[in-house]
């Protein structure tokens, strides 16, 4: 069978599952370019704010302000940016802007999620109609007289049909388990860097406040 046929052999079931095929396609094409983004700058970004931290508080806000595309820029932002805040306080920040960025770091997992489990069962309703088509086209008294157009098509349509909903399903399946292996990297890292972050604020700039009060 031609590739240009299969489509067409796969019966009305190839409608729904062209398109699941092209929204995982621009999905997936949108998360690469997403997490690509992120491994390429965060790293050196977030150590280089961390080093201008121990010295100079405002510099590193002024780098993570310049590089507020990424997730942990932002978080780090949030607990930053308020004016004086004790160690409990600065904590609470980050864990709230930790939460409100996930998310953005599992956009579309919902949507990976329905076109994983919806493709077999189209597939599947795919090749209940191919038999049913198959079944009508036989004439179990007269089998010189039965369709033979219509049973091979018919079980054409079942077998193509299945054959689309699972590459489809686990097509999307690897591609959604490795964006949840990033994203639980992602929220690792943004852990350890929020940790090293409040061990600066308590070392370097509480301390500096509550010795400038004694004074």
């Amino acid at each position: 069978m031609a590739i240009d046929n299969i489509w067409t052999a796969g019966g009305i079931v190839s409608i729904p599952l062209l398109a699941f095929s092209l929204l995982a396609v621009a999905l997936i094409v949108e998360r690469v370019i997403f997490w690509l983004k992120i491994k390429r700058q965060q790293k050196g970004i977030v150590k280089k704010a961390l080093s201008l931290y121990r010295t100079d508080a405002y510099s590193a806000i002024a780098l993570l302000k310049k590089n507020a595309q990424l997730p942990i820029a932002r978080i780090f932002l949030e607990a930053l940016e308020l004016e004086q805040p004790t160690s409990d306080e600065f904590r609470l920040a980050l864990d709230s802007a930790t939460q409100a960025e996930i998310p953005t770091l599992r956009k579309f997992g919902t949507l990976f999620q329905t076109i994983i489990t919806a493709s077999p069962l189209l597939g599947l309703l795919g090749t209940i109609l191919g038999l049913i088509q198959s079944f009508a086209a036989m004439d179990l008294g007269d089998a010189a007289a039965a369709n033979s157009a219509g049973v091979t098509g018919g079980l054409s349509e079942a077998l193509v049909s299945t054959v689309m909903g699972l590459v489809v399903a686990i097509f999307t399946l690897l591609f959604a388990n490795a964006f949840r292996g990033l994203y639980l990297r992602e929220i690792a890292l943004i852990q350890e860097y929020g940790g090293q972050l409040e061990l600066l604020y308590r070392r370097y700039h509480q301390g500096a406040k509550e010795y400038a009060t004694h004074q």
